[in-house]
């Protein structure tokens, strides 16, 4: 296990009344990469997000984000962190730029309106950000809702299922936009019942499955629970998703 890990997770459990949500969850995220916590509708992944952001008290377990306990020292792990749920949490009046300045001020981050300008321009959203939100695609709004996680260089980022409900080519940018935060240092949980999500991010993989981990590695290491592949020769097909971006324009891109 890392001596020194950006989340350490033990015996974490949650109940609601009589649903056993969690039942003794353990990992690591070690300091700058992307961790992957993989499980279908209801296997508990947002109630771990919950806990590890401080929104929700674990029943037992322990739990520490940045070396800060989330129960003992909620403070100081809200200081390390910043989280992205499900649903775009971006106000539709104002425009987008006026979004990344309001969050820069509750943080208290030194020149609000240089740090907005600079994430539009990060983000792909400069030429929207005079805009109001209400405008904008869903595809735009996640990277808005990114780019206001980013305020104040968060050492941790929680992303609760980032691409639900987004289109191809919308996905494929927020795939960039993780790619391009673990790159710059930041550690990043992300939740996803995507496979292919999973598979194309994550240093390490967990399966989260009825309120446990079952399985835990890279990628590698998870294929090897399995028997080996039989080698075959079969003719390939394009995917859905490449006929899709190469018909719409964005295959070149993307490749």
């Amino acid at each position: 296990m890392d001596q020194n890990p950006a989340i350490r997770v033990r015996g974490l459990q949650k109940s609601f009344q009589q649903l056993h949500v969690l039942t003794g969850v353990d990992f690591d995220v070690a300091r700058g990469s992307v961790f992957a916590l993989l499980g279908s509708n209801g296997a508990g992944k947002t109630t771990v997000v919950r806990i590890l952001s401080t929104l929700l008290r674990p029943d037992d377990g322990t739990a520490t984000v940045n070396g800060c306990d989330v129960v003992a020292q909620p403070a100081r792990v809200r200081e390390s962190i910043s989280l992205t749920g499900q649903f775009a949490a971006v106000d539709e009046i104002l425009t987008g730029r006026e979004n990344l300045i309001m969050v820069a001020r509750l943080r208290r981050v030194p020149d609000p309106r240089r740090v907005a300008d600079d994430l539009l321009a990060q983000f792909g959203l400069a030429d929207a950000g005079a805009r109001r939100v209400a405008t904008y695609s869903g595809g735009m709004r996640r990277r808005l809702d990114i780019a206001m996680s980013f305020i104040g260089d968060p050492p941790v980022i929680f992303l609760d299922e980032p691409t639900t409900g987004l289109d191809p080519e919308a996905r494929l940018e927020v795939w960039k936009m993780i790619r391009d935060l673990a790159g710059g240092g930041t550690t990043i949980l992300l939740t996803t019942q995507h496979l292919e999500e999973a598979e194309k991010l994550a240093d390490r993989i967990a399966i989260l499955h009825r309120g446990t981990i079952i399985a835990s590695g890279t990628l590698a290491e998870l294929r090897e629970l399995l028997p080996p592949a039989r080698v075959e020769y079969v003719e390939t097909q394009p995917t859905l998703e490449e006929i899709f971006l190469a018909t719409v324009g964005g295959g070149e891109a993307q490749r």
